[in-house]
């Protein structure tokens, strides 16, 4: 039955159980499902508590029940009525059901709840492949940075000798993708193999995807071409990771092989496609597939696509066309593009305009949050105004906010270090300071000069120099330089954009320790060998 047909079901039925005034716990449960599993999600929340107030005889509530109104809560993302629910649950004895303790989990994991839905999970008495599923899906999926406690559940699921099926394995290596544990997500596609999922369109997919984020493109696209079967995702997810090491042009060529093989891109894959124009600066290109959006593929340009040109425009220097483009776009540009925009006009020198677009369309228009002040105090740094950025700074203050700490991890024997920018809390904290020392030393012997402008504090140039050598992503390359053999390749995923200083550093390391350094920032990988990145300095 498709979703008006449903929707229709569910309002003939109810309309005859408000005429009656009596039902039964299947009628009732059919008009829930009518409206939890169609188009209108929220009349499932409004039949039963209504029904619930007026006391109607046969509408009591069962096992079936509260599953399909919890569901209607996961598609309306919102906790209030779920919270409620669950406290009819408890009254009615039902707490301790497996079916609707699983629906439990699925409704706080989908509506932000993670913490309510690891509770529920730990008091559960059985636990099915569901349960085990459900948990692990919330975990990996939770913006508070659950990847490890996912990974950590998979474990326990194991270990209780509950054989993970096709959707665990799905979620499983979305998790070791976001945290960058190769390691692990090389055990997953072992044991994946094994239990002859491997083969299976999402967990190939999922495979592919997780191998390009863990910085193994090669891996990633060796799989994909090995892969029995591929819908529109899996060319896109590849599409993508080739897009986001730098292979641009490998992205491109793949994309032109997609459309002739008669598979038909969809808006993500035209994302990945504005994406790989935008990291290799390809203006040209970029508009042209911006244009064929709708004229080659029917595809309508959404708010992602419109970002992605803005931000290869701004990137390349072409700051009026991309602010003239962002004021003529039919949608509302959100924060996200007026950052983009006021970011490349800091980095070409247009401090005047960065500071008007910041003000103007961030801060004026209510975007206040920590990553609009921080982006204003930057800009002034730059511009050494150091008194309207102690302002800034001040504003922060007064209104609770704090800049996110810059972090970086490495994986090391199967083991993740995470530093932050002077951290000194290693172990291996006095050996890492030493090879930092020796990596200056070398530095300056190559004529290296640090970068002093991207300190963003008025102190004297020494201490400016001083703070750059201990930048997060420069203490976890040491690290990764004492703590793996010669020749090893060196991964590092850091939190926030790389600044330019160490991006030159990276690159001066790799040409003279001989060494392939791989660092995922928050916008791209960069690749460096033999002194060269990825990104041909274009990021």
């Amino acid at each position: 039955m498709d979703i008006a047909a449903m929707n229709q079901a569910a309002q003939q039925l109810h309309a005859q159980l408000i005429k009656t005034r009596r039902s039964d716990p299947h009628s009732a449960n059919a008009v829930l499902k009518g409206y939890a599993k169609g188009s209108r999600p929220q009349e499932a929340l409004s039949f039963f508590f209504f029904f619930l107030r007026q006391q109607v005889a046969g509408t009591e509530p069962d096992s079936f029940t509260f599953p399909l109104l919890l569901h209607a809560c996961s598609r309306l993302r919102t906790k209030g009525p779920g919270k409620q629910l669950h406290g009819n649950i408890v009254k009615q004895g039902l707490s301790m059901d497996m079916f609707v303790q699983n629906s439990l989990i699925h409704m706080y994991a989908s509506c932000g709840g993670i913490h309510c839905a690891l509770k529920v999970f730990e008091r559960m008495s059985k636990r099915d492949v569901v349960s085990w599923t459900s948990i692990i899906g919330a975990a990996a999926a939770a913006e508070e940075g659950c990847s490890a406690v996912a990974l950590h559940l998979f474990d326990e699921m194991l270990e209780e000798g509950v054989a993970p099926n096709e959707a665990t394995m799905v979620s499983v290596l979305r998790a070791c993708a976001d945290s960058g544990t190769l390691s692990t997500g090389r055990r997953v596609h072992r044991i994946s193999k094994k239990l002859k999922l491997e083969v299976k369109l999402h967990v190939a997919t999922a495979l592919v995807d997780m191998y390009a984020k863990c910085g193994s493109i090669e891996e990633a696209r060796e799989l994909f071409d090995q892969m029995p079967e591929r819908d529109a995702f899996a060319w896109t997810v590849m599409i993508s990771g080739l897009a986001s090491h730098g292979r641009s042009r490998d992205a491109l060529s793949l994309f032109h092989r997609m459309r002739e093989l008669g598979v038909t891109p969809d808006e993500r894959t035209m994302t990945a496609v504005l994406s790989a124009c935008r990291n290799a600066g390809m203006v040209a290109d970029g508009r042209r597939y911006f244009e064929e959006m709708k004229k080659s593929h029917g595809i309508q340009q959404r708010l992602q696509h419109y970002g992605c040109l803005i931000d290869l425009l701004g990137r390349a220097g072409n700051l009026e066309e991309a602010e003239e483009f962002a004021r003529r776009m039919p949608i509302d540009p959100d924060r996200v593009i007026w950052r983009t925009l006021a970011w490349a006009s800091k980095i070409h020198g247009d401090t005047g305009r960065a500071e008007r677009l910041v003000r103007e369309h961030l801060l004026g228009l209510g975007f206040g949050d920590s990553g609009s002040f921080v982006l204003l105090g930057n800009i002034y740094s730059t511009a050494r105004k150091w008194d309207q950025k102690a302002r800034v700074w001040a504003a922060m203050g007064s209104r609770g906010m704090k800049k996110p700490p810059a972090s970086s991890r490495i994986e090391i024997n199967g083991e993740i270090h995470e530093f932050e920018a002077g951290d000194g809390r290693h172990p291996e904290a006095e050996k890492i300071y030493l090879k930092l020392e020796e990596i200056e030393e070398r530095l300056r012997e190559e004529g290296h000069r640090p970068r002093i402008s991207e300190v963003l504090l008025d102190v004297d140039e020494e201490e400016k120099a001083f703070q750059l050598r201990h930048h997060s992503e420069k203490l976890a390359v040491a690290f990764g330089l004492i703590s793996s053999g010669p020749g090893e390749k060196i991964v590092i995923f850091k939190n926030l954009r790389s600044c330019e200083d160490c991006h030159e550093t990276m690159k001066i390391v790799s040409r003279i320790y001989g060494r392939e350094i791989i660092v995922r920032d928050r916008v791209r990988f960069h690749r460096f060998s033999r002194g060269t990145c990825s990104c041909g300095d274009f990021w």
